[in-house]
């Protein structure tokens, strides 16, 4: 079995379409969060753990990532890249198109729309010592009937996954997992497929107790629609008037914000008064002009 630190995956080829308009502009994991893109923030917790090598599929906006990311070296690790096209693969088929780019017999699958602080060491520590298939991190609900559950038997075994309208008690999973590579190798390559719904379902039908989970007390936070997305730059710091404004922004001195998103480039010209915007940069702003709660 693959020593530790496992190379990761992270799933950045999603289209985003619960952020429109803001993914029109760029792809999600490259969306500014606090003071670096979404998708450096997800490297640098894994680095910060200890993962040295990660891959990110792309599809939607490409360029927006790779822009944001690079080689990785200012995350402090090695990034490589797998290319999904003319369509996106799926939480499953993605990382199996992305195996001739890393070794080893586990990988970890991170999604890369979200910010989790699952302890990767002791998830690794967990699967090693259960030899599952698959071992999900998973935490607490943060938000019940907002999203899917996981349930699990009393020794850890996954044996459902429930939708949110479910009243089984269950627990969250926010897109960690260490996979073994023969799990993702029998899937067919450049197929669209899902873990969830699809393929983890599978191989508990076929070896029941080897798709596992470990439940830890971890921070969640969610860019999944606009209204996350604001409380989760947010929640990285704001001015004295709850504004995010970026280094690379430039405002007018005599324009009035309050509660804004301002991203790196973008220009808010004098006489401004916005209320609760995303400015883009994208959509020229009129000297004088007033906005509440849109993006621009």
């Amino acid at each position: 079995m693959t020593s530790w630190p496992p190379p990761a995956i992270v799933l950045t080829a999603g289209l985003g379409t619960r952020l429109r308009p803001l993914t029109e502009y760029r792809a999600k994991p490259a969306m500014p969060v606090g003071d670096e893109a979404l998708a450096c923030r997800i490297l640098r917790r894994l680095s910060e753990a200890g993962i040295q090598e990660a891959v990110l599929n792309l599809h939607h906006l490409p360029h927006t990532v790779t822009r944001e990311v690079g080689d990785g070296s200012q995350c402090g690790l090695r990034v490589r890249y797998s290319w999904e096209q003319p369509r996106v693969l799926g939480s499953a088929g993605g990382p199996r198109h992305a195996l001739p780019l890393v070794e080893g017999d586990t990988v970890l699958v991170v999604n890369g729309d979200t910010l989790c602080d699952i302890p990767l060491r002791m998830l690794w520590e967990a699967h090693t010592t259960s030899g599952a298939l698959v071992t999900l991190g998973l935490m607490p609900h943060p938000a019940p009937g907002r999203y899917g559950g996981v349930v699990l038997d009393a020794e850890g075994a996954v044996t459902a996954f429930v939708p949110r309208t479910s009243t089984v008690p269950s627990v969250h999973y926010p897109g960690i997992q260490l996979v073994r590579r023969a799990v993702l190798e029998a899937l067919p390559d450049d197929t669209p497929a899902e873990s969830v719904a699809q393929l983890y379902p599978q191989v508990m039908a076929s070896t029941p107790g080897a798709v596992r989970g470990v439940v830890f007390d971890a921070r969640f936070d969610d860019v999944g629609t606009v209204e996350d997305y604001r409380r989760t730059c947010r929640a990285f710091g704001t001015d004295a008037r709850g504004n995010v404004i970026d280094a690379a922004a430039t405002v007018a001195g005599t324009a009035s914000l309050r509660d804004c998103i301002v991203w790196p480039g973008a220009h808010v010209p004098a006489g401004c008064v916005l209320d609760d915007v995303v400015v883009t940069g994208h959509v020229p702003l009129a000297a004088g002009q007033h906005l509440s709660q849109t993006t621009a």
